[in-house]
């Protein structure tokens, strides 16, 4: 049975997994185009950051994996990876930025999301002088030069350039091993009500499509369409993946058991990815993609 969910909530998750630079609805005063990104734009020289508000979770993990973790002396809701972020001070959340309590932790470098926060906030701090250095990532492959940048701004080039090698090579080896293999058809669950999927550049539709998966609704103008249960159903999805916000005791879930003969259904073919993992613009996102790849190639064998 389906449930109202808050709107408050849907829009957390939309958020969390937006490929930025997507215009999509959010918090009123979203960042919009005309903010650096921080993979085209380089900030001039500067001293490495030794005190940085970071307003992203993604961004807090990145700087913990070059060994950066200690220079973050404020975040955001939800930055709750690795477990020492989790005592970092809270100065906001998805729904804005306490302006104030950045100015008394004396940052010397604010990094913020362009597509999640507020950009009256954001414009408030640099009136008071403060940096602000955007991160922009609209594609999978972007994340190793964000590795990179954040090597640059805090003086960890070294290990940057190893976690982001890393990346990258994970993420061709991913990519070569899947290529080439026959399509299966899927139906990415993100939210339940109301029912809505995932198109165009969005951060999971990416992930689909390395792990061969069609999407019927990948061409959709809006990258998180609504999209209507008939429209789902006579698709008939070989594969249907709920990210974990929606379990299998989750009673927000559409509890796809009820149409036997979906062939994802028949086939148990409905996955539960991790979606801190797999929402996240972070190495972790590799890790969660692999586990699918190969729970929708083990389907792929079914079919032939």
């Amino acid at each position: 049975m389906l449930r109202f969910i808050p709107s408050r909530r849907l829009l957390l998750v939309m958020m969390l997994v937006a490929a930025a630079g997507v215009a999509m609805a959010s918090v009123s005063g979203s960042v919009q185009a005309d903010a650096p990104p921080v993979s085209q734009d380089k900030p001039p020289v500067q001293p490495p950051a030794k005190r940085i508000v970071a307003l992203a979770p993604h961004i807090v993990e990145l700087l913990y994996a070059i060994g950066a973790g200690d220079t973050i002396v404020g975040t955001t809701e939800y930055a709750d990876y690795p477990e020492a972020a989790k005592t970092i001070p809270r100065i906001g959340s998805y729904a804005g930025v306490q302006v104030e309590r950045v100015l008394e932790l004396q940052p010397d470098l604010v990094l913020a999301w362009k597509t999640g926060n507020s950009v009256a906030d954001l414009a408030r701090i640099e009136e008071y002088g403060l940096r602000v250095v955007y991160s922009d990532l609209k594609h999978m492959k972007d994340v190793g030069d964000e590795i990179r940048m954040l090597g640059e701004l805090t003086g960890h080039q070294q290990a940057a350039e190893r976690e982001a090698a890393q990346y990258e090579q994970h993420l061709a080896e991913i990519k070569a091993r899947y290529a080439g293999k026959r399509r299966v058809k899927g139906f990415y669950e993100l939210w339940s009500r109301p029912l809505t999927t995932v198109a165009a550049n969005a951060w999971p539709q990416q992930q689909l499509e390395i792990c061969g998966v069609d999407n019927p609704f990948a061409g959709g103008v809006d990258d998180y369409p609504q999209v209507g249960l008939e429209q789902v159903l006579v698709t008939m999805p070989e594969v249907i993946i709920q990210p974990d916000q929606h379990s299998r005791a989750s009673p927000d879930a559409v509890d796809w058991g009820v149409w036997p003969l979906i062939p994802a259904v028949k086939m148990g073919a409905i996955f539960h990815p991790d979606s801190d993992k797999s929402h996240r613009m972070t190495p972790r996102t590799l890790d969660e993609m692999e586990i699918l790849c190969e729970e929708v190639d083990q389907v792929r064998q079914q079919l032939q």
